[in-house]
């Protein structure tokens, strides 16, 4: 029997490393030659490894969470018969680079976060189970029944027992005392609290009845959601960023909206907002090059774009995802719809390639379906600009006649690059979009 090293692939692209996010065999399974052993992570995409021959699993090397060169040693495999060359075993171990989506089911734990956040995510990366939290040393005591007062007898307790349940907003009249007379110690006192007696009501009230909350968890922040940290962390640490809000009055684009879809073909994707926000924003850019662009730092150079591959934020079970429409300048309201509506449920269900998912020269975030009047996004780093999208609602407004009346309006809270774009050029933007939305007719002329 021979032993086999098995090294990380090159998994292309110039991937130089790559992220373990979960492995699929342990120590002493059996495998095949293809098998799917192991899924790593490469910037946002997943890349399911295969074994590269037959044998038995000696020993494993790398955690989930581990960041690990090309080349590392991952894998020894007890092999019956010569080990394959190394260049064989290469070979045949190139990886099939497919879309993030595929998130490993362990790792549901941590994107759904603090507010998702056990995270399941938006599943980003969880790799190991979180231990339980530690069991107390001893289980409270109960409380033992308080021995019967006259109504209205101040309950026996020192000075400082006193002091600290005036602070616990405690009711002494409440707290059984085990001293002589009924006394009341700290540890009584102590007993009573362990006991869910904290918010017991000066009132004449028993308390809640509920116990504190003492438990904690701790997650390894790994794959796809330690990419989003990075990304977020790096966004916020270079750029400077200028947010400019102004409410859309969306009337009549409603109005627009409703008509198109009840009178749609049956091939022809459904109209939401964001086909008219991106088609706004198509026809502002040209008078805003540098809101279209990225910006090397290191290099200070900005690159502008005359095509407008337009990112989409989408919230999926594996975390944030940006997938893009590429030449919207190119399409009409009803492929820009098409072309949305592909590209989520690509990113949903875990499908989405990686061209699908770079390439973006702006963005557009949306949290409107969820509320919220304002956000103040973050720029998607090497971008100049970031669109947010926010929740309509109808509100009162003054007509020309001075009459109140319903309208329909959403804000839009957009973030730009203050090295690049000047505060006088973001509105000027965000004014023209607003143009072309409340006079939606404009967004089909010419």
């Amino acid at each position: 029997m021979s032993q086999y090293k098995y090294k990380l692939p090159d998994v292309g692209e110039g991937v130089v490393e790559a992220e373990i996010v979960e492995w699929h065999v342990k120590e002493g399974d059996t495998v095949k030659e293809d098998q799917h052993i192991l899924d790593v992570m490469t910037d946002k995409a997943t890349v399911e490894i295969p074994c590269a021959v037959n044998g038995t699993v000696r020993k494993i090397v790398g955690e989930p969470g581990d960041v690990i060169p090309v080349g590392t040693e991952i894998l020894i495999i007890d092999v019956d018969g010569e080990v394959p060359a190394e260049d064989e075993a290469e070979e045949a171990t190139k990886a099939e680079e497919k879309g993030p989506a595929k998130e490993p089911e362990a790792d549901k734990a941590l994107a759904e976060g603090p507010d998702r956040t056990s995270e399941k995510s938006e599943d980003p990366a969880g790799g190991t189970e979180p231990k339980p939290a530690p069991a107390p040393k001893s289980a409270p005591k109960p409380a033992a029944a308080a021995p019967a007062r006259p109504a209205g007898e101040r309950p026996l307790a020192s000075p400082a027992v006193r002091q600290r349940a005036l602070e616990a907003d405690i009711d002494l009249g409440h707290v059984p005392g085990t001293g002589p007379a009924g006394r009341i110690s700290h540890a009584d006192l102590d007993d009573f609290i362990a006991a869910g007696g904290r918010l017991a009501s000066k009132a004449g009230g028993s308390g809640s009845g509920r116990a504190p909350r003492t438990g904690t968890e701790t997650q390894k922040v790994i794959g796809l959601r330690r990419k989003i940290a990075e990304n977020m962390a790096a966004a916020k640490r270079t750029i400077p960023h200028i947010t400019y809000v102004d409410e859309i009055d969306l009337t009549a684009l409603e109005d627009l909206r409703a008509h198109l879809n009840a009178t749609k073909r049956d091939d022809q994707a459904k109209l939401t907002i964001i086909p008219f926000i991106v088609a706004a924003l198509v026809r502002a850019l040209p008078d805003f090059t540098q809101a279209n662009a990225h910006f090397d730092t290191e290099n200070s150079a900005l690159t502008k774009y005359e095509a407008v591959h337009c990112g989409i934020a989408a919230a999926t079970p594996n975390g944030l995802m940006v997938p893009v429409i590429r030449h919207a300048e190119a399409l009409d309201i009803w492929e820009i719809a098409a072309e949305v509506k592909r590209l989520a449920d690509a990113a949903r269900a875990g499908k989405a390639t990686k061209d699908e998912l770079t390439g973006s020269t702006i963005t557009i975030t949306s949290l409107g379906a969820i509320g919220g009047i304002v956000t103040t996004p973050v720029i998607n780093l090497p971008e100049t600009a970031i669109i947010g999208v926010n929740k309509m609602q109808t509100l009162p407004r003054y007509d020309e006649a001075g009459r109140l009346v319903p309208r329909k309006i959403m804000n839009l809270s957009s973030s730009f690059d203050h090295r690049i774009v000047d505060g006088w050029e973001a509105a000027q933007l965000v004014q023209a979009m607003k143009g072309y939305l409340e006079n939606p007719a404009t967004l089909f002329m010419g």
